[in-house]
């Protein structure tokens, strides 16, 4: 039988966490979702993530949260991720750094499957190459099973193909996330890699990426740091489901999803 994965895209705050606990049950009935995967670095207050944020997110039905360099934002959260299995944090961060940066779990019917988090370094942090990292880390999760799922948590969309290409055949999916902006360049690689530039986010819309509008054009028109709030408005859920081959973890198909709660 197939394995059905479902991604969120970054959640968003409060409103994000509120739009899951609606409808995240509806999502995976519908789809006939086997696990349920998201990226929480921005869950608590639009910036990071905190142990009561991410213990609400694992009771809506998420199994594992993903993250990207906004998960260091709240301080109480480099002990939680020390002890929390089921939160993974980019590979590619110096040896030392806290947490894990891909872990496995199981189903409900007991097919094991791999998270990888990796950071982009194009525009952002002078981290370790993620494609080296890549190849170090799927090897790893692969001795145990062969269904890998990868977010790659970059801002060019130029890396996230090339990251895409690269891993082609050699895991399951390749998804991007970062940008909160959904991208429709869903497709099954030629070697069997279903990919995704970029997941999308879940929170409001009515935004600019998930912040109030003001608060984003007066930082742009007058260059000066401003406080970002979380918007509340026009909220939704972005993702994509990932049907993957259970012996040969390769994808069957890619769909992606954009709901207006």
């Amino acid at each position: 039988m197939p394995v059905k994965l479902l991604f969120i895209g970054d959640i968003i705050g409060k409103p994000g966490r509120e739009a899951l606990s609606r409808e995240l049950h509806r999502i995976v009935d519908r789809h006939y979702v086997d696990l349920v995967i998201a990226n929480g670095e921005n869950a608590a207050g639009g910036f990071g993530l905190t142990q009561e944020t991410a213990q609400d997110l694992f009771k809506c039905g998420i199994q594992v949260l993903t993250s990207g360099n906004h998960i260091w934002d709240k301080k109480d959260a480099l002990d939680y991720i020390k002890r929390e299995e089921r939160i993974v944090r980019p590979a590619n961060y110096p040896e030392g750094t806290p947490g894990r940066g891909a872990t496995i779990v199981s189903t409900p019917g007991g097919v094991k499957v791999g998270i990888l988090n990796l950071e982009g370094r194009v525009f952002m942090n002078n981290l370790e190459c993620p494609f080296r990292c890549a190849d170090r880390e799927i090897a790893k999760l692969k001795e145990e099973t062969p269904i890998v799922f990868v977010d790659f948590h970059a801002e060019a969309t130029s890396e996230k193909v090339a990251l895409g290409w690269y891993l082609d055949g050699r895991v399951s999916a390749v998804v991007g996330t970062h940008t909160h902006v959904q991208t429709a360049d869903e497709r099954i690689l030629t070697a069997g890699t279903a990919y995704l530039t970029d997941a999308g986010m879940t929170g409001s819309f009515d935004s600019v990426i998930g912040v109030r509008k003001e608060d984003a054009i007066e930082k742009f028109v007058t260059q000066r740091p401003a406080k970002f709030e979380v918007a509340k408005k026009d909220i939704r859920v972005n993702g994509v489901v990932i049907e993957v081959d259970e012996k040969t973890g390769l994808a069957l198909k890619i769909e992606r999803i954009n709901i207006a709660v």
